[in-house]
């Protein structure tokens, strides 16, 4: 399955980056075999075990969403925490009625679902949830609408038609200013998406989406790509560097004042929008990325020197570059180390994520397993990586 996902990330490369990434949307007929990935045994499981409750769980139909109490009932716990526990025969009958389910954010729950988002994260620098649209009948669950992120949508089993409309206002928001207006006539694109095709979307681009014939299963990708307004707001906190921003408003002084104070900000500001501000942020942002933290257990008080654990990142967004002579860099989860340049070829493959043993890193350095393991505790140990008996 994995080199399914490599097939269907190594699709989102190229030309669609340069040209279509974040301004239009773009089509993949038979993209990637995803129909194993995630199958309907896989979702029965996910409900059965985990529970989820509305709304990460929940049905709509006609553009409403159906009520959770019709199916899911009260359970209070021994230790009186109130949880709503699904009724599968209601689910069912709501399902047999028209209703669409819709599973947020499976790549929590999912450990080949969880492979994608990383795979994403990696190819597309921006955090990625995956949430599962199940529909069973033409009907549409949501209506017309626009979503507030991008989308990359991987059609797994099934047909569903999407009708495309241009945005009535150009990356909108969440928190907004103006609210865009519903489009008028006729949709500017309908695409049949069937199992391995690929659509993406970018946020404000409005769609109404629905089966065409039988049950349809697919995964929407939710991207969230920097914004100007994300720019902004790390240059201001990059600023406080400078006492005149630090300073208190100058509200009660003269004109004259008031405008020296100004032209200060304005030189301040200036002197942070480099040409390459947006590769700095971009940078700061890879580096302070949490990913998904995962423990080590047992391995409480550090990695043994044991040649079979696997180790690999728990971030997608990893760095590493050469940094002073003879050391290199490596920025992941929030931390920054720098290593002798003779651990790179035990840190590369961690940082393309690969998931590999002590001893395979070993190997590849020329290091010995004990100074693997002291790397792997330094990076357990900030939360930037885990140990596991299997990958």
């Amino acid at each position: 399955m994995n080199a399914a996902i490599d097939a269907a990330v190594r699709s989102l490369g190229g030309d669609f980056l340069a040209e279509a990434f974040g301004r239009s949307y773009r089509y993949w007929s038979q993209a990637a075999d995803l129909s194993g990935l995630l199958t309907w045994d896989d979702l029965n499981r996910i409900i059965a075990r985990h529970q989820p409750e509305a709304p990460r769980l929940r049905l709509f139909a006609d553009g409403t969403q159906v009520p959770p109490h019709l199916y899911s009932r009260t359970h209070i716990t021994k230790r009186h925490v109130v949880r709503q526990l699904v009724e599968p025969a209601n689910l069912h009958r709501h399902i047999n009625d028209g209703a669409s389910l819709v599973l947020d954010a499976v790549e929590e729950l999912h450990p080949g679902v969880e492979d994608l988002a990383t795979a994403l994260e990696r190819r597309l620098r921006t955090d990625v949830q995956i949430n599962l649209y199940a529909s069973w009948t033409p009907t549409e669950g949501f209506g017309v609408h626009w979503d507030d992120h991008d989308v990359v949508v991987f059609q797994l089993e099934g047909a569903k038609r999407w009708k495309i409309y241009e945005p009535t206002r150009s990356d909108p928001l969440r928190m907004d200013v103006e609210a865009p207006e519903p489009p008028a006539g006729e949709p500017d694109a309908e695409i049949v998406l069937h199992a391995g095709d690929i659509l993406y979307l970018p946020r404000g681009w409005w769609h109404a989406v629905a089966a065409t014939e039988g049950r349809s299963l697919h995964l929407t990708c939710g991207l969230t790509p920097a914004t100007g307004h994300h720019l902004l707001t790390w240059i201001a906190g990059q600023l406080l560097t400078a006492p005149t921003v630090r300073a208190s408003l100058p509200v009660h002084a003269t004109d004259v004042q008031k405008a020296e104070y100004v032209n200060e900000i304005r030189e301040e500001i200036t002197r942070v929008l480099r040409p390459d501000v947006i590769d700095a942020y971009t940078a700061a942002m890879d580096a302070q990325d949490p990913g998904r933290p995962a423990p080590s257990l047992p391995h409480v008080n550090g990695v043994p020197a044991d040649k079979a654990l696997h180790i690999h990142l728990t971030t997608a967004r990893a760095t590493l570059h050469p940094a002073a002579p003879d050391t290199v860099r490596l920025q992941a989860a929030g931390t920054e180390w720098e290593f002798r340049s003779q651990v790179a070829p035990a840190l590369l493959p961690l940082v393309q994520g690969e998931a590999v043993t002590l001893g395979e890193l070993a190997d590849r350095s020329g290091l010995t397993v004990d100074q693997i393991a002291a790397l792997a505790t330094e990076l357990v140990t900030s939360d930037a990586a885990t140990v596991t008996r299997e990958r």
